[in-house]
């Protein structure tokens, strides 16, 4: 019996290799056809990138920047804020004057958001752009040169025996502690990176020291800032000028919305004791303040006053000037 030879089959195993090679070289092809596709000069990319040196490979700053359209880069207004009386008030008139200041020409004024810390909507929320955020659980809380505001009522040397037990002597004299607080600041990046994990370490002590937490009250983490700059052997310029907290412009850069304006009726300030004519934001804690405010003394400065108390005016919060009124 003659068997019959096979001839002409190829085994199951070649025509898989045989498939696979197929595929990466047609996969192969069409890649380098999409990659060096024309740019529609005539040349291929692959050409291109051929001729430009690696070295040159770096995002350049464009030609026509010049011509860009309004290229200046607006200031974006923050203000802090919880839900109670006191300070909606005050947001209110901060928001009308940002609006007021945003429309004049050539303004810089750019976006404003109410940070809101009450974790939950007020009635402001439709009046101001409002991101609300959740407040920190109970106890969390305590929550070349740089510049800074000589606070008078930041006294290191006033309360050196208690400030001695987170800055011992040996470290140095008391004056090594600037009369200063964490705001106003002007301070490098990299010295802010040094002080700020001394600064809340110290925050945390000062709270749990119930002497220190008594004395310091609100300012406590000012002299923690103060202590834990001292610690790291950074000192301040102390700049006076820094900002405005009276009726006295003159060159300040800042104005600090917190004091309120004590005079007597002849016009002198009385810093430090409620004056026979007084206007004080604290005064006014549970509601915007009442009608019929009358103007300062003559011989008071009235800018500051009259801008402030314009404003709530003008914001609507119930009540207006008696305008001549000089007691």
């Amino acid at each position: 019996m003659i068997r019959r030879k096979k001839t002409g089959q190829a085994s199951p195993l070649f025509m898989v290799l045989l498939a696979l090679g197929f595929f990466f070289v047609t996969y192969n092809l069409l890649t380098m056809i999409i990659h060096n596709r024309s740019d529609g000069s005539g040349r291929w990319v692959a050409d291109i990138v051929d001729s430009v040196s690696l070295t040159n490979l770096i995002i350049q700053r464009p030609e026509n920047v010049e011509s860009i359209k309004n290229p200046k880069l607006p200031f974006h207004v923050a203000v802090t804020a919880t839900n109670d009386p006191y300070m909606k008030w005050q947001c209110r008139i901060m928001y009308y004057w940002y609006k007021k200041v945003k429309d004049m020409p050539g303004s810089e004024i750019g976006g404003f958001t109410r940070i809101l810390s009450s974790g939950k909507p007020d009635n402001l929320m439709d009046e101001i752009p409002t991101f609300m955020v959740d407040p920190l659980p109970e106890g969390a809380d305590r929550g070349e040169y740089p510049v800074g505001f000589p606070f008078s009522y930041i006294k290191p040397a006033q309360h050196e025996r208690i400030i001695r037990r987170f800055y011992p002597e040996e470290k140095g004299p008391i004056t090594d502690i600037d009369p200063i607080g964490n705001s106003p600041v002007i301070i490098k990046k990299s010295l802010v990176e040094n002080i700020a994990p001394t600064w809340m370490d110290i925050s945390f002590r000062l709270k749990d020291d119930l002497e220190a937490d008594k004395t310091f009250g609100w300012v406590l983490e000012m002299y923690a800032y103060a202590i834990a700059s001292a610690l790291h052997g950074v000192k301040h310029i102390l700049l006076k000028d820094f900002m405005i907290q009276d009726l006295n412009v003159g060159k300040k850069f800042i104005i600090h919305y917190t004091y309120g304006c004590d005079y007597s009726l002849m016009g002198e300030l009385t810093y430090g004791k409620t004056g026979e004519w007084s206007f004080d934001k604290r005064s006014y804690l549970d509601g915007p303040p009442p009608r019929n405010l009358s103007l300062p003394p003559p011989g008071v400065p009235e800018s500051v006053v009259a801008i402030v108390i314009e404003s709530v005016t003008i914001v609507g919060l119930g009540f207006h000037i008696t305008l001549g009124s000089q007691a």
